[in-house]
């Protein structure tokens, strides 16, 4: 019972990791895909065409390859010193998820009708009067159910940061298997449902408190 205990702890402070993760991702994904977003649709073509190249490649390619890159990239070919292994996840995860929100915001701005942005033009507000005070609100409503879907992903996804040997959750859990301990491994299962599980509740609220959206 004791040893138990004594793993369920050791799996809680990985689990602790992939929290920090999971938060910091967000934290700079969610308004980063934003701006990814406004450069896709920009007027300026250069810039349109750079950032969806970029989205493109970036959501072209594995999470696990970019976490690669971005931890032995720089060293391997500017001689710069590797960064830390947190950090470096934390940019990986940062850049490829504010590519795939960029494409759920773009989506929900482009589905608004342009009658709405031509009545507030009628009533002498001004653009980001138009964006911020009319539209943003029901593209929230309209990009909850998959950016949902993205956050709860991205909870799982925090496993790959074990590719550089961080000691997230599932790491920790893998080397109790070379010491014959097999059922962390499958124990890490809990955390990830409780987690998911409140996200999924979470989510769930904030769609009923923005049904008043509904047309």
């Amino acid at each position: 019972m004791n040893e138990f205990w004594e793993i369920s702890l050791d799996l809680l402070g990985g689990f602790g990791v992939t929290c920090l993760i999971f938060a910091a991702t967000l934290l700079f994904a969610l308004p980063l895909g934003l701006l990814f977003a406004f450069g896709s649709m920009s007027r300026f073509r250069p810039l349109k065409y750079v950032v969806k190249v970029f989205v493109w490649i970036v959501r072209g390619t594995p999470l696990m390859l970019q976490i690669l890159v971005i931890y032995y990239g720089p060293a391997l070919l500017f001689g710069w010193g590797f960064l830390e292994r947190i950090n470096a996840v934390i940019v990986a995860f940062v850049i490829n998820y504010a590519c795939y929100f960029s494409e759920i915001y773009r989506g929900g701005i482009e589905s608004i009708s342009k009658g709405q942005y031509e009545a507030g033009q009628v009533l002498g507000m001004t653009r980001p009067q138009i964006f911020f005070k009319v539209i943003l609100l029901q593209v929230v409503k309209r990009i909850v159910p998959p950016m949902s879907n993205e956050v709860i992903t991205l909870v799982k996804d925090t496993s790959l940061a074990r590719i550089i040997v961080v000691e997230e959750i599932l790491k920790i859990a893998y080397d109790y298997t070379v010491k014959g301990l097999i059922w962390p491994l499958f124990y890490t299962a809990v955390y990830y449902l409780i987690f998911v599980g409140i996200l999924t509740l979470l989510f769930g609220f904030l769609e009923k408190k923005l049904n008043y959206f509904k047309v």
